[in-house]
C-alpha cells in the first residue's frame, strides 16, 4: 500500500473504532429481564439454587452459566499484529476485534482480557486462577520464546483447552494448504522436501504440525535470519534445535535448490526471484510473512509458472487466515467439553479444511467474493466466508477429540450434532431441513429452465449431489463443458434438453398449439415459443410429464415469467395461484401470503390462499 492509502485506512479504522458506541463488544442478556419475578430468579434470591448445585457438582456448571460457550482471549501485547511490544493497553483493540471473530463465525462468546505483566510466571498463575470463569482460553500476541512456555504451562496445569493461535492458529490452515497443494502436484508428504524460513512461534508450531502429519524429520530445513538451523549450530534455543538436522547448506538460497516446498513465516522480500527458479518442478510457495510477503505471487509466477502460491493477504488467492480454524476449533472442543487441544484435533481440523476446499464451492461464496472459486492451483483454501465450516470443521475437531479421549462429553448423534452446528448461526436451518428431509425422502425430477446460467447449474449441481432428486437441464450444446468447468466430473450424466434439437419439439409443438389455436396462435408461432422460449419449453416439459417441477426467473422478470409459464399451465380447478414467502426468526416463523401475483385478491381468493398456505 502507498502511505495516503495507509493513512486514509488508518483514519477509517479509527472512525470505525469509535463511532457510537467505542469499541466492538458488549454483553447481551440471555434472559428475560422485564419483570420482578425475572429478577428474582436472575438474581436474589433465585441465583442460590445454581449456586448450591454447582458447589455439590462442579460439573453443572455448564448446565446453569454460560461456562461452556465462553473463551477468554488473552495477550500481555509484547508482539502485537506486526507491531511488537507495545504493552497489555494497546492490544485491547486487537483482543476485542479476536472476540468478535469468535461470535461471528462460531458463535463462541469471548471476552478479552489484557494482563499487564512480562514476568512469565505471574502471567501462567493469573491465567490458571481464571479457570472457573471460563471454557477454553485462547493466547494472542504473546512474543517467542516466552509464549512456548506460557501455552505448555497452562496446559498442563488447566483442564480447559488452551490454544494459542498465533503458533497453532497459522499452522493448522497452512497445513490444510499444504494438503492440497502436495495433492494437485502429486506429491506424498513422507517424500517432500520443505524449507521453513523464519523460527518464531508460528513456524516451530508449522514444523510441529506437518511433521506430526507424516513428513520425515530430515526433509525438513528451517532457517532464521541467521541461515539454516543445522545440528550443532550454536545461538538458537530448545525449540528451534529440536528441528535441526545434520547438512552441510548454509543459506536459504542454498537451502531451497531442488526444495518442493517453501513455507515463509519471516520477513518480506526474503525470497527472490532466482531462489524460486532453483526450486524442484512445480515448486509450493507459502509466502506468508505480514504485512507483505517474503515474494509476492506475481513475482513467483513470472519466475516460475508452475508454482502454486498462498500467502496471508486476501488481495492474493490462497490466504492462509487464521479466522478458519480458531473459532472452530473452539466450537469443537467446547461442544464435547475437551480437556485441551491434541495434535489429533489440529489434523483433523486441517483435513477437514483441505476437504471443503475439494468440494463444489457453494453461490454465496462466489457472491460474497465477486469471482467464481473451484478447487486447482488458485484455491487450495476454502474462503472464510463458506457457511459450511461451521457444520464441517467443529464436527471433525469434536470427533478427533472423543477418540484422542480429551472429550469428557462425548457426542453420540454426530448427524444431529451436524445440524446443531448449522442452525447456530442460520435460523432456517431447522426449518429447512424438514423440507429438504422430505425432499430426500421422495426425489423428484426437477426442470432447470435457465440451464446455462452458472447460477443455475451450481444449484443443479448442489440439487443432485444433495441426493434431492434428478435435474433436468434446458440449455444448448455446451452445457456439458459449462459442467466440467464447474468441477462435474461426469457431466453427461446430467439430463440436457436442446430446445431446438430435442426430438420431442414435435410432441410439444402439437400440444402447445392444441391448447392456443382458439386464442389466435399460428402453428409456427407455437413453434416458435418452443424453440426461443425457455420458460414455454420447460413448462410444456412438464405438462408432458417428463418433469415434476420447473425452477426459473433467473434471466427475466417474475411477472414476465409468469406470463410464460401461464400460457401452457392452468391453475389447479378452484384454485388461486399466489406466491408465499417464509420469514425466518431466532424465535418464530412466519408464512407470508400472498406476496407476488395477486395485486387486490377478493375475499374468497384470500380465503382460498390463507387454506392452501397453512397446507404447506
Amino acid at each position: 500500500m502507498t502511505d495516503d492509502s495507509n493513512d486514509q485506512l488508518d483514519r477509517e479504522a479509527l472512525l470505525f473504532h469509535s463511532e457510537g458506541r467505542p469499541g466492538k463488544i458488549e454483553v447481551v442478556a440471555t434472559k428475560p429481564m422485564a419483570t420482578q419475578r425475572d429478577l428474582a430468579l436472575a438474581y436474589s434470591p433465585g441465583v442460590a439454587a445454581p449456586v448450591r448445585a454447582i458447589a455439590a457438582d462442579p460439573a453443572t456448571a455448564y448446565d446453569y452459566t454460560a461456562k461452556g460457550n465462553l473463551v477468554a482471549v488473552i495477550s500481555n501485547g509484547t508482539a502485537i499484529l506486526g507491531l511488537g511490544n507495545l504493552g497489555a493497553l494497546a492490544s485491547k483493540p486487537v483482543m476485542e476485534g479476536k472476540a468478535v471473530l469468535f461470535k461471528r463465525f462460531a458463535d463462541v462468546d469471548s471476552i478479552d482480557i489484557e494482563v499487564k505483566t512480562e514476568d512469565v510466571q505471574r502471567f501462567i498463575e493469573c491465567v490458571e486462577l481464571l479457570e472457573p470463569s471460563f471454557g477454553g482460553i485462547n493466547l494472542e500476541d504473546i512474543k517467542s520464546p516466552e509464549c512456548f512456555i506460557i501455552e505448555q504451562e497452562l496446559r498442563e496445569r488447566m483442564n480447559i483447552p488452551v490454544f494459542h493461535d498465533d503458533q497453532h492458529g497459522t499452522a493448522i490452515i497452512a497445513a490444510a494448504g499444504l494438503i492440497n497443494a502436495l495433492y494437485l502436484t502429486g506429491r506424498d508428504i513422507k517424500d517432500a522436501k520443505v524449507v521453513m524460513n523464519g523460527a518464531g512461534a508460528a513456524a516451530i508450531a508449522c514444523a510441529q504440525l506437518i511433521k506430526a502429519m507424516g513428513l520425515p524429520s530430515e526433509n525438513l530445513l528451517m532457517c532464521d535470519r541467521k541461515g539454516v538451523i543445522w545440528r550443532g549450530r550454536e545461538g538458537v534455543n530448545q525449540w528451534q534445535s529440536a528441528h535441526a538436522v545434520p547438512t552441510d547448506r548454509r543459506t536459504l538460497t542454498e537451502a531451497l535448490v531442488g526444495a518442493d516446498v517453501f513455507m515463509g513465516l519471516s520477513a518480506a522480500g526474503a525470497v527472490s526471484q532466482d531462489m524460486v527458479r532453483g526450486m524442484a518442478p512445480r515448486p509450493i510457495i507459502f509466502a506468508m510473512a505480514n504485512p507483505d510477503p517474503e515474494i509476492t505471487p506475481p513475482e513467483a509466477k513470472a519466475a516460475r509458472p508452475d508454482a502454486i502460491v498462498a500467502t496471508g493477504r486476501s488481495d492474493y488467492p490462497n490466504q492462509v487466515n487464521n479466522v478458519l480454524g480458531f473459532p472452530f476449533i473452539f466450537r469443537g472442543a467446547l461442544d464435547v467439553r475437551a480437556t485441551g487441544i491434541t495434535e489429533e484435533m489440529k489434523i483433523a481440523a486441517a483435513n477437514a479444511l483441505a476437504e471443503l476446499a475439494r468440494q463444489q464451492v457453494p453461490e454465496e461464496v462466489a457472491q460474497a467474493y465477486g469471482v467464481q472459486h473451484s478447487f486447482g492451483p488458485d484455491y487450495i483454501i476454502p474462503a472464510p466466508f463458506d457457511p459450511r465450516l461451521m457444520e464441517i470443521v467443529p464436527a471433525a475437531v469434536a470427533q478427533a477429540a472423543m477418540d484422542s479421549g480429551v472429550a469428557t462429553r462425548p457426542i453420540t448423534d454426530m448427524a444431529a450434532y451436524r445440524q446443531c452446528l448449522k442452525a447456530r448461526l442460520n435460523p432456517t436451518t431447522s426449518v429447512l431441513t424438514l423440507a429438504y428431509d422430505g425432499a430426500r425422502a421422495r426425489p423428484k425430477r426437477v426442470l432447470f429452465a435457465e440451464g446455462e446460467e452458472e447460477v443455475v447449474l451450481r444449484a443443479a449441481i448442489a440439487f443432485k449431489d444433495g441426493g434431492y432428486g434428478t435435474p433436468v437441464l434446458v440449455g444448448r450444446d455446451d452445457v456439458p463443458d459449462r459442467l466440467r468447468a464447474l468441477g462435474v466430473a461426469d457431466p453427461d450424466s446430467y439430463e440436457l434438453h436442446n430446445s431446438r434439437k430435442s426430438p420431442l419439439v414435435p410432441e410439444m409443438v402439437d400440444f402447445l398449439y392444441h391448447r392456443l389455436q382458439r386464442r389466435g396462435y399460428l402453428r409456427r408461432d407455437c413453434e416458435r415459443m418452443i424453440n426461443q422460449d425457455r420458460n414455454v419449453f420447460g413448462a410444456v416439459l412438464l405438462q408432458l410429464g417428463r418433469a415434476d417441477a420447473m425452477i426459473t426467473g433467473i434471466t427475466r422478470t417474475y411477472a414476465h415469467t409468469m406470463r410464460e409459464v401461464r400460457r401452457v399451465i392452468d391453475p389447479a380447478q378452484g384454485r388461486t395461484p399466489f406466491g408465499i414467502h417464509l420469514m425466518v426468526g431466532q424465535s418464530h416463523t412466519v408464512f407470508m401470503a400472498d406476496t407476488t401475483i395477486n395485486e387486490r385478491p377478493s375475499a374468497e381468493e384470500l380465503a382460498d390462499i390463507a387454506m392452501q398456505t397453512a397446507l404447506v
